[in-house]
This record gives C-alpha cells, structure tokens and sequence, in this order.
C-alpha cells in the first residue's frame, strides 16, 4: 500500500445519478458524480461532483470535505442558518447533515467523503 496517491486519471466516467439520500426540491437540478480515489477498504472517497441550478435535499451518510471550484450555493442544515458557499470556499459537513443544497450558478466541488 502507498502512502500517497496522485489522483491523474481524469478518464473515470461519471455516475450521472441523483447521489442515494439527494432529493429533488424545486426546479430540475442534475448531477454528476466522478469517484476519482477509493481507499483499499472502500471507507474514503474523493473527486469531483457537479450540479446544475435547483434545489436538493440531502441526507448525508458519512463525513465530507468540500472546495468549491466553481459557482454558488446556498447550504441550509435543518434548523440552521443559511450558508452561501461560492468559488475558492470550502466546508466541512458532519455525518449527520440533514438539510438543503440550493444551487444557485452551477456547482463544481472536490470532496472527500468518509464513510
């Protein structure tokens, strides 16, 4: 096992799916999901995600860090204030998340997600 892995294959096909617990809420937001990294044991990805404008629900499953690498969204956790993430920001949401995304430019993310 290595220590350290460069993420340089770009090739990886996208899942073009609502990711499981992302709910459409208003208007007919798509997204896409490319797993760029999978540790051995399958507990940690990383990528890249983007979404186009609209609104999901989304309930998370596993810890994530974001950047975002383009656009701007409006991040409201349920019986929170809302949080506008833009281009250059990043964020760090908890296992428990429960709340909405609402894409207001399309979105362009790097994650990593602990599941």
């Amino acid at each position: 096992m290595t220590s350290v892995t460069k993420i340089i294959d770009k090739t990886v096909e996208p899942i073009e799916s609502d990711l499981d617990g992302w709910v459409k809420q208003t208007g007919n937001p798509t997204m896409k999901t490319w797993i760029e990294y999978k540790s051995e044991d399958g507990s940690i990805l990383s990528g890249r995600w983007e979404a186009t404008e609209g609104t999901y629900h989304a309930t998370y499953g596993g810890w994530e860090f974001v950047h975002i690498m383009a656009g701007k969204a409006i991040v409201t956790a349920e019986g929170g204030e809302p949080l506008t993430l833009s281009a250059g920001e990043s964020m760090v949401f908890e296992k428990t998340f429960v709340g909405t995304w609402e894409i207001i430019e399309p979105v362009t993310k790097h994650f990593v997600l602990k599941l």
